[in-house]
């Protein structure tokens, strides 16, 4: 005859919640210890922390000095939040105890979720020391550092559980583990050896990431990149950050609307990705589709008010196409933020669009704004010139001349601009 908790587990997988309700109390009431703590467990499991905790104290009652059932009540208090209630389990828990070990595995586990990060590395530490040799505390301290982002740390106790003979631990594969944190490192090789020999099973979005950035890393392996990533967006097609380095792989192989078609469904799902609207914008331009280019930067900026990459590339855009009043309104309204990070292109573009409209004071102003940051820049210094020149701004018609001359000093227009000029200049000084 089953146990009442067999029939209670039995009726919860039926959604029969009324008699799981009536199964679970005979249980308590009528079934034996044994089967009451795999209950607990097994509810538990099941993310009903509720009734595993009333089992669990119900055990505790009876059995004051097993550890272990407070360090699964302790567990429960923490998914509660209830760390002051956690503490006070573990805190019984003494050092001769069997179960003191779980305890610092758990100690360690409601350290982190209050941040105090250095206590808990301090506890599983402690944990390793007294038994290096059993793999719940290698595991733990693997996925403490791996979730730290400390990956160089968390390899050696990964690859101290495939040494034990454990490969899958926990429900995670180790081998995997190991090749992404080796990924996130940046050594490639060892990364490869490990997560091409994942089974199709095995392989997480996260895996399956990783080994497509790392074939997207090498221009001989940029095919395989594309088809794990289209793997990768058949799978999981909500993995927004897969966008936009498969969008990258398209464009270099001069596939520019594949490479479009992926940004705009990366955008679908992630609105605030700036690079995506970036290369969305210079995809769309390129394809000849100016008005959508426009498009994707106003749309960019409306999310990313404050990334000077996306304002630089759309006044690029604006000062290429000649709106000059729409670039000066873009810049003096990113210019407003006294914190926002200031490029010297900028002065330059606004320094062309205020010579656009004629605003030639405020050109004056940006040109010269300009200069100190553009001395080696051939192209600006020749514009520069012009405009000085015409400003009447003779000094610094002399200074961009001779600056540009030193770069290209075989450019025979402008050797005559200098002859001019300093036939000028002798002519004011003579008189």
């Amino acid at each position: 005859m089953a146990s009442y908790a067999e029939r209670m587990l039995t009726e919860l997988e039926l959604g029969q919640t009324e008699e799981a309700k009536k199964s679970y109390a005979l249980s308590l009431r009528h079934d034996d210890d044994d089967t009451i703590y795999s209950l607990a467990e097994e509810l538990y499991g099941l993310g009903f922390s509720n009734q595993a905790q009333r089992a669990y104290k119900k055990l505790l009652e009876k059995y004051p000095a097993a550890d272990e059932l407070r360090t699964a009540l302790a567990d429960i208090a923490i998914d509660d939040g209830d760390t002051e209630t956690a503490m006070n389990y573990l805190a019984e828990v003494k050092p001769e105890s069997d179960a003191y070990l779980q305890s610092l595995i758990v100690m360690a586990d409601l350290y982190q979720s209050e941040g105090t990060y250095e206590a808990a590395e301090a506890k599983l530490k402690t944990a390793y020391d007294l038994a290096p040799d059993e793999p719940v505390i290698a595991f733990a301290l693997g996925e403490y550092y791996f979730a730290s982002a400390d990956y160089k740390n968390a390899i050696p106790y990964y690859r101290t559980l495939l040494e034990q003979g454990e490969r899958h631990f926990s429900g995670v594969d180790v081998a995997s583990r190991i090749g992404v944190a080796y990924a996130l490192v940046g050594d490639v090789d060892r990364a490869l050896a490990y997560l091409e020999q994942i089974d199709e099973a095995s392989l997480t979005p996260d895996v399956r990431f990783q080994l497509a950035m790392i074939y997207a890393a090498d221009e001989e392996t940029h095919d395989k990149g594309i088809k794990a990533f289209e793997e990768l967006r058949e799978i999981d097609p909500d993995y927004a950050t897969l966008y936009e380095p498969l969008g990258a792989l398209y464009e270099h192989q001069h596939k520019d609307e594949q490479a479009l078609e992926t940004y705009q469904d990366g955008l679908a799902i992630d609105q605030f990705n700036p690079k995506m609207y970036e290369r969305a914008a210079i995809v769309s331009e390129r394809l000849g589709q100016s008005n959508e280019a426009q498009s994707f930067f106003k749309e960019g900026l409306k999310y990313n008010p404050e990334d000077v990459t996306l304002t630089l590339d759309y006044s690029d855009w604006l000062t290429l196409h000649e709106q000059h009043e729409e670039n000066i309104r873009l810049l003096n309204d990113y210019f407003a933020d006294d914190e926002a990070d200031i490029d010297p292109v900028m002065y330059r573009n606004l320094a062309k669009s205020y010579a656009g409209i004629e605003d030639f004071e405020m050109a004056d102003k940006y040109y010269q704004a300009a200069l100190p940051f553009f001395d080696t820049d051939a192209s600006f210094l020749k514009d520069a010139y012009y405009f000085f020149r015409e400003a009447g701004e003779q000094t610094f018609a002399k200074q961009t001349l001779d600056l540009y001359l030193n770069l290209v000093p075989d450019d025979y227009e402008m050797l005559e601009e200098k002859d001019i000029l300093d036939a000028q200049n002798d002519e004011d000084a003579f008189f």
